[in-house]
Formats: structure tokens, sequence, C-alpha cells
């Protein structure tokens, strides 16, 4: 049952949260669910179809069949007390994404939130993340930033004009962030997760006039599906691999993301890039067992 949202603060409220079938984006659509909003759930696996450029992470991983779908999260969504939506979406594919916010539009009349999560760096995963840059496959670039970077803009391309319309808003930028510091032999990784968050940074100042807010969070660590199965265990012993102590839940973000939705104030915090850690100690919540998790930090 709903624990940290059951003031239900963002009943009404309309989110569109993208890469949802599993890790972050799953974690983000069921705390939204959580604290009452109706959510966008989307991607590209559904139950009968899951998405087909895992093929290299599922063998990496020894996983015979892609972990969660959108159908799957948006029924997270309902049980947690929301209103969960299933809507297959290639984020690389611009008419797809167009039609979304159309549907969302047409369905339920505006846009409050939208979650930029769709992420396609896995697709290339070779297993390998530290590396001198001239050793990591140039494919990285194109999952990172074509399918990473230009999905988040593609979205908020489109969020942005309801959201200025309605002269309210918040687009949430997923990235990665250690107070800039480089990112550990990963120059692909570096430089891509660095223009996630100088978008957020430099859609803020273009909404900041229409009363709309963009912002960027950062998790540490996540227990996704193919961090624990590449640890060979499970969110249920998890605790019994050492390696994992300083790990969080996705839903951990979530919490983050929903107590930011729900702040009236968010505008101040428009430009910036936020810790999960950080947001935790300024609203007061936690992750699923309790801990407040200290930033991930290299």
């Amino acid at each position: 049952m709903p624990s940290e949202s059951r003031e239900r603060q963002l009943k009404g409220r309309v989110a569109v949260v993208t890469g949802a079938s599993r890790g972050a984006g799953r974690g983000i659509a069921v705390e939204l669910g959580a604290a009452g909003a109706t959510v966008y759930v989307t991607g590209r696996s559904t139950r009968r179809q899951p998405a087909n450029t895992y093929g290299q992470l599922l063998a990496l991983s020894e996983l015979e069949a892609l972990p969660g779908s959108i159908d799957e999260t948006a029924d997270e969504v309902a049980r947690m007390g929301g209103r969960g939506i299933a809507v297959r979406c290639d984020h690389t594919q611009e008419d797809e994404v167009k039609q979304l916010f159309a549907q969302v539009q047409r369905e339920q009349g505006r846009v409050d939130l939208l979650v930029n999560n769709a992420w396609g760096g896995h697709e290339t995963f070779t297993g390998v993340f530290e590396a001198p840059f001239w050793e990591h496959p140039l494919s990285n670039w194109d999952s990172m930033f074509d399918r990473g970077v230009r999905n988040h803009l593609l979205a908020s391309r489109f969020a942005a004009p309801v959201m200025v319309a309605q002269k309210s808003g918040l687009i949430v930028t997923t990235t990665f962030w250690d107070r800039d510091n480089y990112l550990r032999g990963n120059l692909f990784y570096d430089l891509a997760k660095s223009a996630m968050t100088r978008l957020a940074f430099g859609m803020a100042q273009e909404l900041r006039p229409h009363g709309v807010a963009s912002l960027a969070v950062s998790p540490g660590w996540m227990r996704t599906e193919f961090v624990l199965a590449g640890h060979k265990t499970d969110e249920a012993h998890w605790r019994a691999r050492p390696a994992l102590a300083r790990t969080e839940s996705p839903r951990y973000l979530g919490r983050a993301v929903a107590a930011l939705a729900g702040d009236a104030q968010v505008l101040e915090k428009s430009g910036g890039v936020h810790r999960v850690a950080d947001l935790a100690r300024a609203y007061g919540f936690t992750d699923v067992d309790g801990r407040q998790v200290e930033a991930f930090e290299m």
C-alpha cells in the first residue's frame, strides 16, 4: 500500500513518464501513482511484445527475457492508488511522440508533469564501463545521444507548448551528476549525462517566464532489474551482496520526483540538478526500506 504519499497531493495531476517499463521510470511512475496522479506510462515494451534491442545486455545479465513492461507498470500505478495508462511509444520516433501528447491532451486536457527518462544507452553496453574513450565503441554515441539526449528534447518539445499555454508545469530530466566530477572512465556517458543536465538548465531559462519549471534529478546507484541480475540476486535478497550496500531502490528516485511535483515553490529549483539524497533530506522522505540513502559519489 502507499506509504510516503498518503495525502494524495498529486490527485488530479497528469503525468507522462517516458521509458517506464522498468528501472528508474517504473519507480517514478509507481510513486506518482501512490501520490494519486494519473500517469501515462510510455515505452516500447508491452506484455505481448518486449523491445527487441536488448539482446546484448540480456546475454550479459544471463536473462532469458526482458523484465518489465508498460502494462505491468500501469497496473502497479493503479494498485498504488493512481491511474495508470500504458501507451506504447518509441521515443526516438517524432510521429509517435507527437501522437502520445495529442492523446494526453485529448483525454486529459492538460499535462502537469513530464519525466524524461527514456534512455538508449543500455542497448550498446558491452559489460565494460571504465575504459579509455578510444576503446569504447562509437555505437555508444548513437545510443546515448540519438536514443538518449534526443529522446528528452523531443518529448519536451511537445510537452512545453501545453504547459506554456496553461502557465504551469514541470519537466524533470533524469540524469547522473557527481558535483561536476568526471564520470570515471566513460567519456560517452559523461558527455550524455552532462548534456541532459544542460538541457534541463537551458529549457528552464526559456520556460521560467511562463511559470513552467525544468530541472534535472540525479539518483544514486539504483537496484534496477539489470543491476540485480548482474549481481545474481533480487530485491528480496540484495542485502546478502555486500557490493550492493550503497544502492537504493528506483522508488527512492520516484519519491523525489513526487515531492518535487507536489511542491508549490518548485520554480525556485528550476534550472538546477538535484541529487535524490539531498531532496530526501529537504522533503523528509525515505527509501522503501526506511533509510535516507546517502548520495552516491565517485
